[in-house]
């Protein structure tokens, strides 16, 4: 199941939190689920997680990224994340994200960067770990650290997979 698309670096994913919360836009272009299906789903911890990621200065390769273990809590939490399990031919730059990271988006601050707002500086809403080692939602920066094929991406997507 789809739950992010990104084909460009726009500022597509500069939204609020409740544009997050229930989702936007639709697969056949840029796309996010939703993070309140997001937890609904995972919280029953059948679905691991996978990245697709295609490098902006080889877009002939694909790289990898999969999680075995992957939950988004409830709005309670902050729809905070839970990731674990690497493995791939993508760094494991998504693992930075873990240990309960919170959703940040720029109205609701919940990042652990000192200065500011992750969202407000990258120009878009993601699980920041101080500004964060991927930013597959764009804005002012779309990469994905230490890819293979360079870090800076044309093409991301994020999958549920059943376990």
């Amino acid at each position: 199941m789809l739950i992010q698309q990104n084909t460009n670096e726009s500022t597509f994913f500069n939204r609020s939190w409740e544009d997050f919360k229930v989702g936007f836009g639709d697969t056949s272009g840029d796309y996010w689920l939703g993070n309140e299906w997001l937890s609904q789903l995972t919280l029953t911890g059948r679905y691991k997680l996978r990245f697709d990621l295609q490098s902006r200065s080889n877009t002939s390769d694909w790289y990898y990224a999969e999680y075995s273990m992957f939950r988004v809590w409830s709005e309670a939490k902050s729809y905070a994340l839970q990731v674990t399990g690497y493995s791939g031919n993508a760094s494991n730059a998504f693992g930075w994200h873990n240990s309960g990271m919170k959703f940040t988006t720029y109205d609701r601050d919940n990042d652990l960067h000192s200065t500011g707002n992750c969202a407000v500086l990258k120009g878009a809403g993601f699980w920041y770990w101080s500004c964060g080692t991927c930013r597959v939602n764009g804005g002012s920066y779309f990469y994905w650290a230490d890819l293979p094929g360079g870090r800076d991406l044309q093409t991301s997507r994020m999958w549920l997979q059943c376990k």
